[in-house]
Parts: C-alpha cells; sequence; structure tokens
C-alpha cells in the first residue's frame, strides 16, 4: 500500500505527486554522491493544493511529504517513492517525521507568533539530509502578518525545503505567495469512489459504505466518520430532524439551543481529552514536580497553552457547526431535488419521508430562501458572530420559509 493510496478519487494529482517525488529523489541521490544534479523540472520548492471541503487537500499533500522522505530500498530499484512502509513514510504519515512540520488554525486565524519558530526551522537544513517540509494546512486562515512571514521563507527558501500549503480555493491565499507556488487542484471524490475506499480500507459493509458515502456527497473524512461513529450518526440524525421542530417560534428557539450545546459539547469532550495532559506534559517539561508549583518565570509559558486551548475550543464548536450546516443544507437540497422532479439522486435517503412531506407542503422559492439562510448562518459565524444569536435567526428564517 503506497501513500498515494489515501488519495480517493485524484489519480491525476496522485501521478502529477508521484513524478515530482522521483525527480526529487534523483536530486538528491546525485548530492549524495556528489554527481550533477538533473534536471528536476517537475519538483518545485513550494506547492498549493487546492480543492473543496473532504477532497483530500492535507491527506494529499501529507503523502507528498512522506514521498519526499520516503528511504525504501526498492528505490534504488526502480521502485516509486511513496512505499508507505519505511521509516520515512510511517513517520511524516503519523505526524512524528523530525524534518516534516504541521501549521494548522488552532483558533479563527494562524498568528504569526505560531508560524515563527516554523520559518525559522525552515532555514535550517534537514536533519535526515533529504527534505526539510513545512505544511500549513489551513493556508486561507492566514492573517496578514503570518502570511508575510510565509512569504518571505518562501522567496527565498532554503535549498532543501519544500513548502506545502493547502487552502479551499486560490483566491484564499495571497497573490504574492500564490504566484510562487505550483498549483494542484483537487475534485471532489464520487459517491462510488468514497464508498469503495470505505469497503477497502475500513471493513465497511457495501451498503453501509454507499449510504454515507451518499449522505456526505463524496467528503472523504465525514463519510469515514459517519461510518466507524455512531456518536456521529446520531448528530447527523437529529440535525436532520430539525426541519420538522421549526414549525413554530418556540420549537425553532430550542431547536437552535441545542444545535449550538451539541456543538459546544463537541468542544468540551475534546478539551477534556486533551488539555489536561498537555498541561501536565508542559508543567512536567518546565520542571514542576506533580501537583508541586511551577518554577519562577515559567507562569506566561503556561498562560499561552490556556489561550491555545481556549482557541481551539472555540474552532472545535465552529467545526461541529460547520458540520451541521453542511447536513441542513443537503436535506434542503434534497427537498428541492424533489419539487423540481430533477433526476439527481438524493443524499438524505434515510429521511425520505422528510423530505417528501416538506416537498409537497412548500414551494422551489422558499426551499432556496432556507437555503440562503443556512448560508447566511455560515457567514455570520466567519464574523465572530455569537453562535447563538447566528443560529436563532437561521432558525427563524427556516420557519418563516
Amino acid at each position: 500500500m503506497t501513500v498515494w493510496d489515501d488519495l480517493v478519487g485524484q489519480e491525476r494529482v496522485s501521478e502529477q505527486l508521484a513524478a515530482a517525488a522521483r525527480d526529487a529523489d534523483a536530486f538528491v541521490t546525485a548530492a549524495a554522491s556528489d554527481a550533477p544534479p538533473p534536471e528536476a523540472s517537475r519538483m518545485t520548492h513550494a506547492w498549493l493544493f487546492t480543492g473543496p471541503p473532504g477532497a483530500g487537500r492535507n491527506q494529499a499533500a501529507r503523502a507528498f511529504a512522506a514521498a519526499l522522505q520516503c528511504v525504501s530500498p526498492d528505490r534504488a530499484l526502480g521502485g516509486v517513492p511513496g512505499c508507505g512502509f519505511c521509516d520515512g513514510c510511517h513517520t511524516a504519515l503519523v505526524g512524528t517525521h523530525a524534518d516534516v512540520s504541521t501549521v494548522a488554525a488552532v483558533g479563527a486565524e494562524i498568528l504569526v507568533k505560531d508560524m515563527r519558530d516554523t520559518v525559522r526551522k525552515s532555514f535550517t537544513a534537514p536533519a535526515n539530509g533529504r527534505w526539510q517540509v513545512i505544511l500549513v494546512e489551513d493556508a486561507e486562515r492566514l492573517n496578514e502578518k503570518s502570511a508575510n512571514a510565509v512569504l518571505k521563507a518562501v522567496e527565498e527558501p532554503a535549498p532543501r525545503t519544500v513548502w506545502l500549503l493547502c487552502a479551499p480555493s486560490v483566491e484564499d491565499v495571497l497573490p504574492t505567495i500564490r504566484s510562487r507556488c505550483r498549483h494542484l487542484v483537487l475534485s471532489t471524490p464520487s459517491v462510488d469512489a468514497v464508498a469503495d475506499m470505505l469497503v477497502r480500507r475500513e471493513g465497511i459493509e457495501p451498503d453501509v459504505a454507499a449510504s454515507v458515502a451518499r449522505a456526505t456527497q463524496g467528503h472523504v473524512d465525514r463519510a469515514r466518520r459517519l461510518a466507524t461513529d455512531p456518536a456521529a450518526r446520531a448528530r447527523r440524525a437529529s440535525v436532520l430532524k430539525l426541519p420538522q421542530r421549526v414549525e413554530d417560534v418556540g420549537g425553532a428557539l430550542r431547536a437552535a439551543q441545542e444545535l449550538v450545546d451539541a456543538a459546544a459539547e463537541d468542544a468540551k469532550q475534546l478539551a477534556e481529552e486533551m488539555d489536561g495532559k498537555e498541561t501536565e506534559d508542559l508543567k512536567a517539561a518546565l520542571g514542576a514536580a506533580q501537583g508541586g508549583r511551577l518554577p519562577r518565570g515559567t507562569a506566561g509559558v503556561v498562560k499561552d497553552l490556556e489561550d491555545m486551548q481556549k482557541r481551539r475550543r472555540t474552532r472545535t464548536q465552529r467545526d461541529s457547526l460547520d458540520v451541521a450546516l453542511a447536513d441542513l443544507t443537503s436535506f434542503y437540497r434534497d427537498v428541492l431535488a424533489l419539487q423540481l422532479g430533477s433526476r439527481i439522486a438524493l443524499a438524505n435517503t434515510d429521511a425520505e419521508d422528510a423530505l417528501e412531506r416538506l416537498a409537497r407542503s412548500s414551494t422551489p422559492e422558499s426551499t432556496l430562501r432556507r437555503i440562503e439562510a443556512i448560508a447566511a448562518c455560515g457567514e455570520a459565524l466567519d464574523r465572530n458572530v455569537a453562535p447563538l444569536l447566528a443560529v436563532e435567526a437561521m432558525t427563524m428564517a427556516l420557519r418563516a420559509g
């Protein structure tokens, strides 16, 4: 199983990255033997991966990082870098490779202080003699200062440094940064491709795999989570009942409160799993005895960690609400398809009775207004409107139609 097997429905992108990894490997091999370096036209120092949510931008970038760090002996016999089994591939894929640094947004933005150490590291030589890889998972969340820090590093990179930036679209990245990157566009995988992956890789029953692949419309990560996590399926079922609960003002407001509470509970569970261990590990690293006081001058470091954890809880709550909004949008999309007599397959076949009932009792115009209200809720959350206010406005709009 190679590193490219995780890229569902992205054969063209896999071929391009595999070719670049071969050229990169030839460059490293030539440098190690003091031979003249070959022309590596398919390899470059900065890459931009774009595509819709669920297409696998981060997976593609991490697979490429693993291929660049591949140390399989089969390469000398003509094997393609990215075997998936060697130490270089394995540690890059699981996030523990010394020369693969990952930056992801903890809160709404990637702050310059989150990038400072990574940018500094990008100018150092790789520890294992191959490549220093910097993977930025949420490049669209770089703010002005952190984006400028990345720009300076991408403009004049070290000889063995590779930047991998991931964003939904090319417009989400500064023109000055994207002009220095090789751009790869990923597409939404087909429902059949996602279902096939779930059967082969996760051992999911074919009918269940097909159902969750349809429900998520090709979103690989969400399909995998729905197929393997009963709690995720329960949350989705609850969200799909929301359109039937907004018939009166009280019902609409209660539904909004429950949706926000569920998202907050998700964030709380993640915090309980991660925050305590992170805090104890940091205190131990700073030299504090078990249950004892922190050494003088280290309180600021702990405060920085607490601030990061708070931003992560906010981001987790927002991500949970985003999933709920996507499920609601797909519900009303199915309603609209029924109203217009479209031949497209329904995504939410498990809620077909509710879909048909709403399709008969409303008009296509009202369904479109409801879809617009869901989009407006997402935009309000992007502007940092209080989640409860944004969701209440949405549920009231769903009630009005």
